[in-house]
């Protein structure tokens, strides 16, 4: 990637941070206006890591800003850029914990944890601190989420992970945001392995460095690393206090999983205190944050069955479109522009295959004469009833088509069946059009105005579309000149002519 690249990446990740940071201070319209202006710059020439990683990013603040639908197509886009390639580098890893930050978002917890562990290891052996402690932080965070659901033996295992991978971040982020981040989960580390005196520290510290910001996600972790320290101190007033401000910073920025899981202990906080209208209220808070989640994934599951269903009706209409410019509309047969595409390959997978090809050209005699007698309403009615000829005396997989006015052209292959015969296969259809139109009761169709006859020109040969015609034609006005409502085949088959009986 050249330097002008690496300045395009780089401009579009700080962009794609702006928006991250307006959603974590619960500025979501903003958030939302400067994302919507982002959605369509991704800048060219991209690799394909540096790509993944500016879509997945992009993908999590549109799951923040609950755009599902777009969430999983970003996340989708960005993971088919890199799906046959090994992770290796920075923008590899924040493309992996960011993809293990939506998979915990949509249920898939086993998944979401190997890959940000992996995405970990990737990052370790990158160039960019940022990244690894963004990470770890991710990596973090995650195993806290996994410890207050856990028996207490697992639940220090996984505190005491997340602790070393907090500790490892604060080595690398020593200010900013992520330094932020990290600080206010280490100190739910420390509170869930009951290190109360230094969690409180860190939490005091979390939400003095989040009020000028303000920086409402660090808000949300500080109050509630506070609620659980008072509420294994025993102090429940405070604990309900906190736990209802962590709970109200958690919707002020949107995020489900983290108001799931504050208004739950805020649940129980207020259950042990007594306060059964507090426990309540944090309850159908918590029933609520679930059933959002839920319909927010049954929202974009449905808009994204939507959108596939319009894409699949937008798919038929062009193909209806596309079929209907290459179908004759008077006789629903191929038209000439049909010919045209489906013909040549027809031809070749004829002569790959060693079979032989033929081509009948077939004219209505006289068709003017038809016209004039009976009205051009009746003439389009015997066309229509030719075509109906040809569809019956034809075989299956032959090609039909009107070629223009009163001329109908067959493309057909032999099978091998056909060798067994004397007569060619062309010839053989030729004649059967030719002797069911002239048996034909138009009646109906015609009263007592002249029968319609057709002569019929054939050719064959391992020939391109455009000199089978030429061929067929030659046999066509063969056929004309010698008395109409007659089979003529080209001069490399004539020994094959056919005369109808008279």
């Amino acid at each position: 990637m050249g330097q002008d690249d690496q300045l395009a990446a780089a401009e579009a990740l700080r962009a794609d941070r702006e928006v991250r940071l307006l959603i974590d201070a619960g500025r979501a319209d903003e958030a939302n206006m400067l994302f919507d202006q982002l959605l369509a710059k991704v800048p060219p020439g991209l690799a394909p890591w540096t790509r993944a990683a500016i879509l997945t990013r992009r993908a999590v603040s549109a799951w923040r800003l609950r755009r599902i639908p777009l969430a999983l197509e970003l996340a989708a886009e960005g993971w088919s850029d890199i799906d046959a390639e090994q992770p290796r580098g920075s923008f590899a890893a924040d493309t992996l914990h960011r993809l293990g930050y939506l998979l915990e978002g949509i249920g898939h917890r086993r998944a979401s944890l190997d890959i940000t562990r992996v995405a970990v290891e990737v990052a370790r052996k990158g160039d960019d601190v940022e990244i690894l402690a963004h990470a770890l932080q991710n990596l973090g965070g995650t195993l806290n989420f996994r410890a207050c659901e856990q028996a207490p033996a697992e639940a220090e295992a996984s505190y005491r992970e997340a602790i070393a991978a907090f500790q490892e971040g604060l080595g690398l982020a020593t200010e900013g945001r992520i330094h932020l981040a990290l600080l206010a989960a280490y100190g739910a580390s420390l509170a869930g392995l009951g290190e109360l005196e230094e969690a409180e520290r860190i939490a005091r510290q979390t939400l003095e460095l989040a009020a000028p910001g303000p920086d409402v996600w660090a808000e949300s972790v500080g109050n509630w690393v506070l609620a659980r320290i008072r509420w294994q101190t025993g102090d429940l007033d405070e604990a309900t206090q906190h736990g209802i401000t962590a709970v109200e910073c958690a919707e002020q920025i949107n995020d489900v999983a983290l108001l799931q899981r504050y208004s739950e202990d805020l649940a129980n906080i207020c259950r042990d205190n007594g306060d059964h209208a507090g426990e309540a209220a944090a309850l159908r808070r918590t029933v609520m944050a679930r059933r959002t989640a839920v319909e927010t994934l049954q929202e974009g599951l449905s808009q994204a069955l939507e959108q596939r269903r319009l894409a699949i009706r937008a798919q038929r209409l062009a193909m209806a479109a596309q079929e209907a410019a290459a179908r004759d509309p008077l006789t629903g047969l191929a038209n000439r522009l049909g010919l045209e595409h489906t013909a040549p390959e027809l031809l070749e997978r004829a002569v790959a295959s060693g079979r032989v090809p033929w081509l009948v050209l077939i004219d209505v005699d006289w068709f003017k004469g038809v016209n004039d007698a009976a009205g051009h309403a009746a003439g389009d009615a015997a066309l229509r009833e030719i075509a109906q000829v040809l569809r019956n005396e034809c075989r299956v997989g032959d090609l039909i088509a009107r070629w223009a006015g009163d001329e109908f052209v067959v493309v057909l292959v032999d099978n091998p069946a056909d060798h067994a015969h004397d007569v060619p296969v062309g010839v053989s259809v030729a004649e059967r059009v030719r002797t069911a139109v002239d048996q034909h009761d138009w009646t109906a169709v015609l009263g007592t105005t002249q029968r319609p006859t057709v002569s019929i020109g054939v050719a064959t040969g391992p020939h391109s579309l455009e000199k089978l015609f030429a061929n067929a034609d030659i046999a066509l006005y063969r056929a004309k000149r010698r008395g109409r409502n007659r089979v003529e085949v080209h001069a490399s088959v004539e020994d094959y002519a056919i005369n109808p009986p008279r």
